[in-house]
């Protein structure tokens, strides 16, 4: 037991730095110096040992701890709020351009022109199928034809050749009937005579070159085209590049032809000409 008047060091390992306690009994006091203070202060009070304290050492200290763990949570507190608030002012920033690419993408849409079939630049009347074909290039690439946004013959689609490509098409609902071609270089006229005089009546008829259509070509062949309503017919030409939609019964010129000529000064490509394209709306057949 501990006489009045005498003081008590005890050295409190729980805290982070090494605080030494004082303890004066007679007073149920004790005083909580720090270890750099307890040298110093018996240096200064040599014969007064009775130190102001609290009643016990255990007070003290968590009178102590609580004030540390009320620091930690205000500090804690605090950064919690300033990155809330710096996440908050992010999220803003990212939910204000996600909105602002939103109404962007939503005005893009709707000033984007719409598609109409085989990507025509117009939309074709009632009582009208739209069409779209473009002659082969050279004769790397074949020719392409679609009828009411169907891709009727393509290199993709495997069914295009070398000469005359033709596609026939039903004049009243637009239905693909045939796809053949004939070739016109090194393949014989007589079979392609013999498909153009077995064309239905009423029958919607579309027409592509690929490399060569001409060379093979005789007079009957030609005339046959031209009851279809082709004018340029007469003068297609070794590599010229042409494409052609008319029908079957028809009795007037069509007006839907393309024609460029072979010619070594204006080709685009080495021994042939540009591609030739056209589109357009082909009437309906009435009754």
């Amino acid at each position: 037991m501990t006489e009045a008047g005498t003081a008590v060091l005890e050295r409190d390992w729980t805290k982070g730095n090494a605080i030494w306690l004082a303890v004066q009994k007679k007073d149920d006091d004790c005083l909580v110096l720090n270890s750099n203070d307890i040298d110093d202060y018996f240096k200064h009070e040599v014969g007064r040992p009775r130190l102001p304290c609290h009643k016990d050492l255990g007070n003290s200290t968590r009178i102590f701890g609580a004030a540390k763990l009320v620091v930690a949570v205000a500090v804690f507190l605090l950064t919690f709020y300033v990155i809330s608030q710096v996440f908050e002012i992010k999220m803003d920033t990212s939910l204000g351009n996600l909105f602002a690419r939103s109404a962007l993408d939503t005005a893009a849409r709707s000033t984007k022109p719409p598609r109409y079939k085989c990507g025509i630049s117009k939309a074709c009347p009632e009582k009208h199928f739209a069409f779209k074909m473009a002659s082969g290039a050279a004769n790397v690439v074949g020719p392409k034809i679609c009828l009411e946004d169907n891709v009727l013959m393509s290199g993709v689609k495997n069914n295009v050749g070398r000469g005359i490509n033709v596609a026939l098409a039903n004049g009243k609902t637009g239905e693909v009937l045939d796809t053949k071609y004939f070739d016109m270089w090194g393949g014989d006229v007589a079979p392609f005579i013999e498909f153009l005089k077995s064309i239905p009546d009423g029958t919607i008829v579309l027409m592509g070159t690929y490399d060569d259509g001409a060379t093979k070509l005789n007079d009957e062949a030609r005339h046959l085209i031209a009851e279809l309503g082709s004018t340029s017919i007469t003068n297609l030409a070794f590599r010229d590049n042409w494409v052609f939609c008319g029908g079957k019964g028809i009795k007037t010129k069509s007006p839907f032809e393309q024609h460029i000529k072979n010619n070594k000064e204006t080709n685009k490509y080495e021994g042939w000409p540009e591609v030739v394209e056209m589109e357009g709306c082909i009437p309906q057949k009435q009754d």
